[in-house]
């Protein structure tokens, strides 16, 4: 695994906001668009977390946040999600 292969697996296609992780799964920003997702669903979970006056209710809104932006992240990441070891060649 060279440098230049790095470099080039963080490259996504126009329409991806995010490319999967090098190791294990899961997804990484590499648009401003992911970013700005990351970055809204971060500021909205601590809203949460900090308003929301009933347990159950902040318990309610924060997996409802997590499913929709897993779900944006899931269908936005370059060749989908799965287990990664490395570089796939």
């Amino acid at each position: 695994m060279t440098k230049d292969d790095v470099i080039d697996h963080f490259r996504a296609e126009p329409d991806y906001w995010f490319v999967p992780k090098l190791f294990g799964i899961g997804a990484t920003p590499v648009t401003w668009q992911g970013w700005a997702l990351t970055l809204g669903f971060s500021a909205l979970l601590l809203l949460d977390i900090r308003f929301m006056p009933v347990p159950i209710a902040r318990l309610v809104v924060g997996v409802a946040l997590a499913a929709a932006f897993l779900t944006i992240c899931i269908r936005k990441t370059q060749g989908g999600w799965r287990w990664h070891w490395g570089l796939d060649k």
